[in-house]
């Protein structure tokens, strides 16, 4: 039960990140806060959905969406997004979020008010056992989920490679740091910036692909996720790429582990009716809980990048 539990901890942890990872870029980098990140969550979702019903492939349909929603983060960003950066985060929170109302309205019109399902292969339906020899009964976990948690290591680790290790990692360093001095040495300060949106836009779009087969694309899926993603990014540091997965996989756990134990725990104290209403409260407060307390010991958060 506790393996199982921290499979599923691990899996949010990884949409976490995903989600998260975009937002510390383009709030690291560019100082903007955009809660229509979570419109692009949705976004990835119906698209992928769509497309896996049209070719019959979700790993296709997954190749398909990038480029489309990476093509629709460019438009977003020259059209409305790119005018924000020199305004206050009071303009954006009000722009970005009228952005979401923008999108789900589309969405609605295009795809209906219903959700769409995402069929997954025969072989990704299937389920694999671990430890066999060392556990009775052996672990059995969803194949998809170890999908899930494969393809966001394969993807923290490019990440980290293009950030860490490329020229133009290097350039979206230095505008983090100084994007005056970038600009005066002959760096499209603005092309950069767009291609950092865009880029966050499609991981969080990859986010909503991957957890649509699991709840299916929704309208208005990613308005509650986005303010744990925000935690996230409070938490490992804003800008910190390193602190955005270590958070995400923490706050993931305590998430899950949350809700699966917290009532057994309370149940020791209190009767089991007034456990059972608690315990589904407490484990919604619990990261919140956990952010208050890491911004008084560390309000920079975890891992804070180094200093402008």
């Amino acid at each position: 039960m506790i393996a199982v539990q921290t499979i599923n901890g691990l899996q949010l942890g990884i949409l976490l990140f995903l989600l998260s990872s975009g937002l510390t870029l383009t709030f690291g980098i560019m100082d903007l806060i955009n809660l229509s990140h979570a419109s692009f969550y949705m976004l990835g979702a119906f698209v992928c959905a769509s497309l896996t019903v049209l070719t019959g492939s979700f790993l296709l349909a997954i190749v398909m969406a990038v480029p489309i929603t990476a093509f629709i983060a460019f438009v977003v960003e020259w059209s409305i997004v790119g005018r924000l950066y020199q305004r206050d985060h009071l303009d954006q929170l009000l722009a970005t979020f009228g952005l979401i109302l923008v999108a789900d309205t589309l969405v609605h019109w295009f795809w209906g008010p219903s959700g769409l399902a995402v069929p997954l292969p025969a072989w990704l339906q299937g389920q694999v056992s671990l430890g066999a020899s060392l556990f009775d009964p052996a672990i059995v976990i969803p194949t998809y989920r170890l999908l899930v948690l494969g393809f966001g290591i394969a993807v923290a680790l490019g990440l980290f490679w293009l950030v860490g290790y490329t020229r133009t990692g290097m350039l979206i360093r230095a505008g983090a740091s100084n994007r005056v001095m970038l600009s005066a040495l002959g760096v499209n300060v603005r092309l950069l910036f767009t291609g950092v949106f865009a880029l966050g836009s499609v991981f969080a779009a990859l986010a909503g692909m991957l957890i649509a087969p699991v709840t299916e694309a929704s309208i208005g899926m990613g308005n509650d996720i986005i303010i744990t993603a925000f935690v996230v990014v409070i938490i490992g540091g804003v800008g910190s790429i390193k602190g955005a997965l270590l958070a995400a996989l923490f706050i993931g756990l305590v998430d899950t582990f949350g809700r699966a134990f917290l009532d057994v725990l309370l149940m020791q104290i209190m009767s089991s009716q007034a456990a059972e209403t608690a315990a589904p409260a407490i484990s919604a407060m619990l990261i919140y809980l956990l952010m208050a307390v890491i911004l008084v010991v560390k309000p920079q958060g975890l891992f804070p990048p180094a200093q402008r």
